[in-house]
């Protein structure tokens, strides 16, 4: 089926080379709302991932990503349509997508998301859940789930004891 997934997830915005070289064990999700994709910057991550042997995912753009040969896509909190259930995508295309809350862990299940990103863990924004609440919803699903938002080297002991799969983020891997 599916095989072994990392448990370390590092959102980029665009194409840093040093940056991504570093990283060991660990997937790159390429997400970025503010401009247009730009088809030859995915290219060069992709060939980058592949020659150091991490797994490349991109955001919301599904039918790219399976056109690219990524390794799967990253569906965000806000998507909540299906049709890319109905395209024709390879066996082993991967589906990751994010959720604040139950109603939305529902979606990203339907949706057939292999795993499930629940932000924001530690980071106090306009959707933070917090730890104790990540951990409710944690169960609410069968699906492996990551934690995202604000990890540090400190507060990585604390999902480990709560049984997350691995986490997510930024400014942790920089």
């Amino acid at each position: 089926m599916h095989y072994k997934l990392p448990n370390k997830y590092y959102f980029i915005e665009k194409f840093d080379q040093k940056n991504i070289i570093k990283q060991k064990n660990t997937a790159i999700i390429y997400r970025n709302y503010k401009k247009k994709l730009n088809i030859k910057e995915i290219i060069n991550i992709k060939n980058i991932c592949k020659k150091n042997k991490l797994k490349f995912f991109l955001s919301n753009h599904i039918k790219i990503a399976n056109k690219l040969d990524l390794d799967g896509a990253y569906i965000p909190s806000f998507n909540k349509n299906f049709r890319h259930l109905s395209y024709s995508l390879r066996k082993d295309f991967i589906f990751l997508g994010s959720a604040h809350n139950i109603k939305e862990i529902r979606i990203k299940d339907l949706q057939k998301c292999t795993l499930i990103f629940i932000s924001s863990i530690f980071k106090k924004n306009s959707n933070f859940v917090g730890l104790y609440r990540s951990n409710i919803l944690r169960h609410k699903t069968k699906k492996k789930v990551i934690a995202l938002g604000g990890i540090t080297q400190k507060n990585i002991k604390l999902l480990k004891m709560l049984k997350f799969y691995g986490f997510a983020g930024i400014s942790y891997f920089k």
